[in-house]
C-alpha cells in the first residue's frame, strides 16, 4: 500500500486573517483519504491488477506477485450444488422470490426428509411445521392449485390466473360468503378475471370446468360485483382519512361490463379452424351491430355464432348453424333465429371491399348468404 503524500498547510496567521483563504486552503489541502494498492515491484499506476476468486488473491497482472490474500467475492451466486446430493435434487443457495399472493415474509426455513438420517430429518420437519402452521397461507395455497389446474385445462392464460388469485385473497381476507363453498367462490373469481382481462368465458364453459350450475355462477357473479364495489368505497374512504393519494387505475376494482361479442368471433373463429379474413370479417359484422343496437338484449353467445355464419357464407367457407352451435354453445336455431335480423340489413353491414379481391385471393360474394 503507497500512502497518500502529507499536505503542508499554510501558517496559522495567514489563515486567521482571511477567513476566505482559510476555507480555499482547507478545501485545497484536504487530506486524501483514498489507498491505492500498487505493486512494489512493478510501481505500475493504475495498477494492473487480477483478482483470482478461485483462490481468494490479489495478483499482480504484471509480474504476478501476490498482493492479498482472502479477497471476499462480491458477485452474484450462481452455482449450485445438485450433482453433490445423493436425492438429485437441486437445493439452491437462495429462496424463492416473495409472492405477493400469499401472507408474511415467507422467509421460513423447510427440513428435507430426505436426508442421510430419514427418520430423525422426518421428526425434525413435523415439528417445524407445526410451529410455522399458518392456516390462512394453507388455505391459499390450496384454492390457489385449484385455480391453477382449472384455468390450465381451459388452456386460461396465467395472467388470468393470477388476477383469479387475487381476487379470491380478497374476498377470504375478508371472510366474506361465508356460507358459499370454495369451489362456487372460485368459479366466480375466474369468471370475473377472464371478463376483466380480455379472455371472457360463458357461465356454460365455467360450469363444464368447476361443475358449479350456471344459476349459480350468475348469483355468485353479481355478490361478488357488489364485495368488489364496496371495497372500493373502504378503500377510497381509508386512503381520505391518511392523507394519502389513491391510484384508481391500480388499486380500484373495476367492473366488468357484458361480454363483447367480437372477442367471442375470435376464439370461436379458431376453434372451428376459419381462415384470419373470416375472423376479422365477423368481427367488423359484430362491431357494428353493437354500434347500431340490431340485436339489443340478445346473448353475445348468439349474436358471435350468427356473425360467424353471416361471415363464412359471405367468403365462400360456408359452416352450418350445427357446426357453430356445437363451439359456441347455443342451439342452432337460436343462431337461425338471429341471422334472420342481420340478413335485410347486410347492404348496411358488408363492407363493399370484402366482394372486391384483394390480398389474400379471398373474394367475398352476397349470392352466397343463405336467404332467411
Amino acid at each position: 500500500m503507497a500512502p497518500a503524500a502529507p499536505q503542508v498547510l499554510p501558517p496559522i496567521s495567514t489563515l486567521a486573517a482571511d477567513p476566505e483563504a482559510s476555507l480555499k486552503a482547507q478545501e485545497q489541502w484536504r487530506e486524501n483519504l483514498n489507498m491505492h494498492m500498487i505493486c512494489p515491484d512493478c510501481k505500475e499506476i493504475p495498477p494492473n491488477l487480477v483478482e483470482e476468486f478461485s483462490s481468494g488473491d490479489m495478483v499482480c497482472g504484471t509480474c504476478g506477485l501476490v498482493l492479498g490474500d482472502r479477497i471476499v467475492d462480491t458477485r452474484s451466486e450462481w452455482r449450485t450444488f445438485s450433482n453433490d446430493d445423493q436425492g438429485g435434487d437441486d437445493p439452491s443457495r437462495v429462496g424463492e422470490a416473495a409472492n405477493p399472493l400469499l401472507n408474511g415474509a415467507q422467509l421460513q426455513t423447510g427440513i428435507a426428509s430426505n436426508g442421510g438420517n430419514g427418520g430423525r430429518n422426518r421428526d425434525l420437519q413435523r415439528a417445524q411445521n407445526k410451529a410455522t402452521h399458518d392456516k390462512l397461507t394453507k388455505a391459499l395455497v390450496t384454492a390457489y392449485k385449484d385455480i391453477d389446474a382449472f384455468c390450465q385445462s381451459m388452456s386460461i392464460p396465467i395472467k388470468v390466473s393470477d388476477q383469479a388469485k387475487y381476487l379470491f385473497k380478497q374476498v377470504y381476507e375478508a371472510g366474506a360468503f361465508r356460507g358459499k363453498s370454495q369451489e362456487t367462490i372460485i368459479a366466480g373469481v375466474i369468471f370475473i378475471a377472464c371478463r376483466q382481462l380480455g379472455v371472457p368465458r360463458t357461465f356454460r364453459e365455467i360450469f363444464a370446468l368447476t361443475r358449479v350450475s350456471k344459476a349459480e355462477i350468475g348469483r355468485i357473479f353479481k355478490a361478488l360485483e357488489k364485495f368488489f364495489a364496496s371495497q372500493n368505497i373502504e378503500k377510497m374512504k381509508n386512503a381520505q382519512e391518511e392523507g394519502g393519494k389513491f391510484n384508481q387505475n391500480v388499486d380500484l376494482y373495476n367492473s366488468v361490463l357484458s361480454t363483447d361479442p367480437k372477442e367471442l368471433c375470435e376464439r370461436f373463429c379458431n376453434q372451428l379452424r376459419l381462415s384470419f379474413q373470416i375472423t376479422k370479417v365477423s368481427q367488423e359484422i359484430a362491431q357494428k351491430m353493437d354500434k347500431g343496437g340490431m340485436l339489443a338484449g340478445r346473448s353475445p353467445l348468439s349474436i358471435a355464432a350468427a356473425c360467424i355464419y353471416t361471415a363464412s357464407h359471405l367468403m365462400g367457407e360456408a359452416k352450418t348453424a350445427k357446426d357453430i352451435s356445437a363451439v359456441a354453445g347455443v342451439s342452432d336455431g337460436t343462431i337461425r333465429n338471429a341471422y334472420k335480423l342481420i340478413y335485410p340489413k347486410r347492404e348496411k353491414l358488408i363492407n363493399p371491399e370484402w366482394l372486391e379481391k384483394g390480398k389474400g385471393g379471398v373474394v367475398g360474394d352476397m349470392k352466397n348468404l343463405p336467404a332467411a
